[in-house]
Parts: structure tokens; sequence; C-alpha cells
């Protein structure tokens, strides 16, 4: 087990002593995805694959509040929400979108000129710290490319 899901795994034991019922029912799931992913893969997963399992749960605790929000139902999305903040107080810090805008006009500099050409290789120098999205906004705007 990681450094990371074996600290997901103490703030769980401490969210039962506290009775915490929300946060138990969180850190359960997520560390029964982390296990999935374990399974899944057929090893131990490193830091970075832990965070890119809580990644994952945040962006569809997002996609969720979103649909909870358009069908009216404020309860529900605030509670999809509440749970999306949570996760990301695991996440490492990501770094400025000035450190990512140099990192893309170096890859434009080195020859990429389309889309996915940056993407392909700015992505790998923030895995695991950023969402590709924000990559995907900037690159579009160096390059001066509509979304």
């Amino acid at each position: 087990m990681s450094g990371m899901a074996a600290r997901l795994q103490g703030e769980l034991n401490a969210a039962r002593k506290a009775q915490e019922k929300a946060r138990v029912l969180l850190l359960g799931t997520v560390l029964s995805e982390i296990k999935n992913r374990e399974i899944e893969l057929g090893r131990d997963l490193t830091d970075e694959d832990v965070v890119e399992v809580i990644r994952k749960a945040i962006k569809r605790r997002r996609e969720s509040t979103e649909m909870y929000t358009k069908a009216g139902r404020t309860e529900l999305a605030a509670v999809e929400s509440a749970e999306a903040q949570a996760l990301e107080v695991w996440l490492p810090a990501a770094p400025s979108d000035d450190e990512v805008r140099a990192a893309v006009r170096e890859a434009i500099a080195g020859g990429a000129t389309a889309i996915g050409a940056v993407m392909g290789k700015v992505m790998p120098r923030f895995k695991g710290r950023l969402d590709g999205s924000v990559i995907n906004r900037i690159a579009r705007e160096e390059l001066g490319t509509p979304a």
C-alpha cells in the first residue's frame, strides 16, 4: 500500500472513531476505488496512481454536481460538491497558469503547431498535478485556436 493510501486509511479509521458518517462513506468509497485500481493493474499503487484515482473521483463528483444542478436538485448537488472539495485536500499543489503557459510556449517553440502535439509534449510534465482541460485551454490560447 502506498503512503498516500495508508494515510487515507488512517483518516478513515479516525472518521469511524469520530462517527462522521459522511466522511466514512466518502473515504471508504475512495479506498474501494483504489483497491479496484490495484486489482486492475495487478500491482501495488504508487502515490501517483492514488492521486489519479482521487482526480477521477473528483471529476465524477463535479459532473454529478453539474447534472443535479441542471435537474434542479440543489441538495444533491451540494452534497456532491462538498465531497469533491473534501477530496481536493488530498491532491498535490497544482502548478500556476504561468508555469503551464511557459511549458506550452516551450512545446510550441520546439515545433509543436497542433493542439494534439502540444498536449502530447506538455501533459507528461504535469501528470497527476493538473487536469488536462487546464492545459488544453492554455494551449488553445497560445496557438490562437478556438475552443
